[in-house]
């Protein structure tokens, strides 16, 4: 029983205390603020101090604080509508709206304090409450700056891919780095980043941060950048740089050799490249070589570029043939690689043509042309005559039933279609013998008395003939190849014109002559004068008959069967 009440009395004693607890709170002076307040650089900043007053009575002075390294230093007072600064530091950039808000202008980082609004209530006493002012600069773009000189897969020393600076910020940002998209980390004895971090004059913060990194070979592809991580308004945020790429420097694995044109291609006169290629960078030094006798080898560098490993052959001969070797020299590691490659000029050589019999013939024989040549590709023959038309296919040519008009130039054309361009050719003169033949004369030739005129004759001989004429005059000849055209000049007398003229054409073999007649021009003339009179007399009878037709269209010529009664009766009288 009396555990019991002595519970009751203590329960009794708690609820007291509750009680009173809440009177005084409601009856005290309460002040509320925000507990952060975010403002930018340069910016305006608006701090709330709200409040509260037992009985709904006025305040009676309003005090704004900030705390610097403990110590609390008074900003402003306001009294009634009037505003009362007091720190030289924020002179000009303070003010109080009717809500009881103060307002910061062009806040610097400086700025970024707790501050500290408290009210008095007169007879309710005093309170206040604190807010946290921060103040954040965004940064600029980060600035990345490559490694250059290029680096070095064979480094010793962890060696410096990039650098990095973020400037302008508040509160200090810090910066990561990323290769190929993935974030890098510190690594021991392998991946380094330092970073720097500087207040300037303005109190904004720099910073700055490096990478070093070893590289591979496969990190000639890769891409880096750097980004800058801050935070605003409670949100991480982030500025990425531009990716950059590193020269990295690695010894060669492999070297190729090849021939431009290709190889099978390459044909006597050709200008010829051989190109030497390595994997590694910087290109190393090219050097090149040709066998010889006894696998010597001959040293062609002189003729190279030894730097970007291009030997040129001009003008390339049979015996430019053979094996050809590439070595190179990493001037890093001194490694040695080489490469060679087998240098095949195709030719054709020895075009010879035979004639069986040979030259000279006589009309009427026949020959048989053989054409040969060498080379170490497949060969094709063609024959064309002076003119440069086909006139068979195959090695043998076979002419038959020769004559002068046979005579001529035959040329053997040897190609190779597997090589293009890759062809040879060889001349042969099939030349016919036999007496002169006289093929033309100006004859029958009209002429007048006096009169100069150009007498002709052609022949074809071989051996090349000689031209007589029987009269005196100027004469011209005329030779092309079994062909020969003499032109004599002469004036007409009576003689010539009675007797004509004589062409003679001799050679070892024999002689041909024609007689060449000169006619009077008046011969034509006469014949005109008949030709006209029969025109005459064709013209008269033609007028005759229309006198007739006219006459018997008129009545006068009875030509009717009355009047060829009349006609007979008077014949019978």
């Amino acid at each position: 029983m009396a555990g019991g009440r002595r519970a009751a009395a203590l329960a009794l004693r708690w609820g007291c205390c509750c009680l009173l607890l809440c009177c005084a709170a409601a009856s005290k002076l309460e002040v509320s603020m925000p507990a952060v307040v975010e403002v930018a650089f340069g910016d305006t900043a608006r701090i709330e101090c709200n409040f509260s007053i037992p009985g709904n009575d006025s305040y009676t002075s309003i005090n704004w604080f900030y705390i610097d390294r403990r110590n609390r230093v008074k900003l402003c007072s306001v009294a009634g509508d009037e505003l009362l600064e007091e720190s030289a530091d924020y002179k000009g950039r303070l003010s109080v709206d009717e809500g009881n808000a103060l307002s910061i202008s062009r806040v610097t980082v400086q700025d970024a304090r707790t501050i500290v609004c408290q009210v008095g209530a007169g007879s309710h006493g005093a309170g206040e409450n604190r807010t946290e002012l921060r103040v954040y600069k965004i940064p600029e773009a980060p600035e990345i700056t490559a490694s250059r000189g290029g680096i070095s897969v064979l480094s010793r020393d962890i060696p410096q891919i990039a650098s990095c600076v973020s400037r302008n910020s508040f509160p200090p940002p810090n910066i990561t780095w990323h290769k190929n998209g993935e974030q890098l980390r510190a690594e021991e004895n392998k991946v380094k980043i330092p970073e720097t971090v500087t207040r300037e004059s303005s109190w904004l913060y720099t910073v700055s941060s490096s990478l070093f990194a070893f590289v591979t070979r496969e990190d000639r592809n890769s891409v880096y950048h750097c980004t800058v991580h801050y935070w605003l308004r409670g949100q991480r945020r982030s500025v990425e740089s531009r990716p950059v790429n590193v020269t990295v420097f690695y010894p060669a694995r492999h070297v190729t050799l090849q021939v431009l044109p290709s190889p099978a291609l390459v044909k006597e006169g050709d200008d010829v490249k051989l190109v030497c290629e390595a994997d590694g960078n910087p290109a190393p030094v090219f050097s090149f070589y040709k066998r010889e006798l006894e696998d010597n080898w001959q040293d062609l560098t002189s003729l190279a570029d030894t730097n970007s490993g291009v030997l040129n052959l001009q003008d390339v001969k049979k015996n430019s043939s053979g094996l050809y070797k590439c070595q190179t020299l990493d001037l890093d590691d001194m490694g040695q690689l080489e490469k060679d490659v087998e240098l095949v000029v195709n030719y054709i050589e020895g075009v010879n043509v035979e004639m069986e019999p040979p030259s000279p013939l006589s009309e009427g024989a026949n020959v048989k042309l053989s054409c040969n040549a060498d080379s170490p590709v497949a060969l094709d023959f063609q024959w064309r005559d002076a003119k440069g038309r086909k006139v068979a296919e195959g090695k043998q040519l076979l002419l038959n039933n020769l004559t002068f008009e046979t005579s001529s130039n035959f040329s053997c054309k040897v190609t190779a279609h597997s090589v293009p361009g890759l062809e040879k050719s060889k001349q042969v003169a099939v030349a016919v013998e036999g007496k002169p033949r006289i093929v033309s004369i100006s004859s029958p030739l009209y002429v007048r008395q006096d009169e100069v005129v150009n007498l002709t004759c052609k022949a074809i001989a071989f051996p090349r003939p000689s031209v007589q004429w029987n009269i005196n005059g100027t004469a011209h000849e005329y030779v092309e190849n079994q062909l020969i055209s003499s032109n004599l000049t002469v004036r007409v007398d009576h003689d010539l014109l009675r007797a004509g003229a004589m062409c003679r054409v001799t050679n070892a073999l024999g002689a041909s002559e024609k007689h060449i007649q000169l006619l009077d021009h008046k011969t034509p003339e006469s014949k005109g004068v008949i030709i006209v009179a029969i025109i005459i007399c064709i013209l008269v009878v033609a007028v005759l008959g229309s006198v007739i037709y006219f006459l018997h269209k008129k009545g006068k010529i009875p030509c009717g069967r009355a009047g060829k009664q009349d006609i007979a009766r008077n014949t019978s009288i």
